[in-house]
């Protein structure tokens, strides 16, 4: 037992304590709000209960993963990149869709739980591409290695793609582009790129994206386009955030709106009824505190690698939240992005906690020190 006590302590004089708390306080905070809709709307604490186990089994593996070298993680590639891929593929063969999703995007688990594997994915990814940034070094500018560099980075957003989940492809594609500009891509390649983007949006307008989806942007600049339809979601959600005002109806209020996927998507139009400004201040500096902490850890590893997990794992915390929360107030259109840590979605949130290991695992294994500098 006294060893076992030894080791809790050793492991935290070790950790980013202050990581890991921040991440408990965004779990906790999440279980109250879907504890809170549960008892509100719902006839089940299910999601709830899901909710707390995930974040516990989540936790602890982020722990375990914060044990390992990084490095070596990162070497394994061969052993996760294709358990990854293949169970993304498995959805287009046994995919089944989750209520309020358009996608099959899921694989079905015992217990009328599900799976998503693109969540795996990004954990997979993010390693593999900080692997391959490393290895080329300060030769990323070589033609061929940028060449190799976006086929890598583009081949989970192409799979995701065809597998129908746009708004996931999207948070891949933010993933790539911030570790390849993090690592030193050329300005010489950015504003082709960006000129490429500005002559291809047309096209992708009138030949490539759907009624359905261009109606989603329509809607953004004109929510009353399809009040009853595309536009209603966010009229909801827009409309609980401004009846919360400064401090919210209150959590177990019984005056309160229902927002349709408001424990997913529109938790935090939920949020902003309930809590009212103040409550949705609350997650934004939780969250804003996270990506901090990891970008701080980012900057003091020692190796490419090390940065480059850090950044991937930034990157995938502020584009979903960026984009979910530009989704609740209507300045974005709703694709599908969950708020890390705080939506309901037990895949989620043990695949978050997976990212947050893998930068415990930087700051424990490979950091500057006073004596460093």
């Amino acid at each position: 037992m006294k060893k076992i006590f030894s080791s809790i302590g050793n492991y935290v004089k070790n950790t980013d304590k202050l990581l890991i708390l921040y991440c408990m306080c965004a779990s906790g905070f999440s279980v109250l709000l879907i504890t809170s809709i549960c008892m509100n709307f719902m006839n089940s604490y299910r999601i709830a209960y899901v909710q707390a186990g995930a974040s516990l089994l989540g936790l602890g593996a982020s722990v375990v993963i914060s044990l390992m070298d990084y490095r070596m993680l990162a070497k394994l590639w061969k052993f996760h990149v294709p358990v990854a891929v293949l169970l993304v593929a498995a959805t287009f063969i046994f995919g089944i869709e989750v209520e309020g999703a358009d996608e099959k995007a899921w694989l079905p688990l015992f217990g009328g739980m599900t799976f998503q594997p693109s969540e795996l994915l990004k954990i997979s990814f993010i390693l593999t591409f900080a692997l391959h940034l490393q290895h080329v070094g300060e030769e990323i500018n070589k033609p061929s290695n940028v060449l190799l560099l976006c086929l890598h980075g583009l081949y989970p957003v192409l799979l995701i793609h065809l597998q129908g989940d746009d708004g996931t492809a999207v948070i891949f594609f933010i993933i790539f582009l911030f570790m390849l500009f993090a690592a030193g891509l050329s300005w010489k390649y950015i504003v082709p790129a960006i000129g490429s983007a500005v002559i291809l949006a047309p096209i992708m307008w009138f030949f490539i994206l759907s009624d359905f989806q261009k109606n989603r942007i329509l809607t953004v600049f004109n929510p009353e386009l399809d009040p009853m339809g595309i536009g209603y979601q966010q009229l909801r959600g827009i409309t609980a955030i401004g009846s919360g005002q400064v401090w919210g109806r209150g959590l177990f209020s019984t005056d309160l709106q229902r927002v349709p996927k408001m424990q997913n998507d529109f938790i935090f139009s939920y949020v902003g009824e309930a809590l009212g400004f103040m409550g949705a201040l609350l997650v934004l500096l939780v969250l804003a505190m996270i990506c901090i902490k990891v970008l701080l850890i980012a900057r003091h590893s020692q190796d490419i690698m090390g940065k480059m997990i850090c950044t991937g794992v930034f990157a995938m915390f502020a584009a979903q939240a960026i984009v979910n929360i530009g989704m609740c107030v209507n300045v974005l259109p709703v694709i599908g992005i969950t708020l890390p840590f705080f939506s309901a979605g037990g895949t989620s949130v043990t695949m978050l906690y997976l990212g947050i290991g893998l930068v415990l695992s930087v700051y424990m294994h490979n950091k500057t020190t006073i004596f460093d500098k």
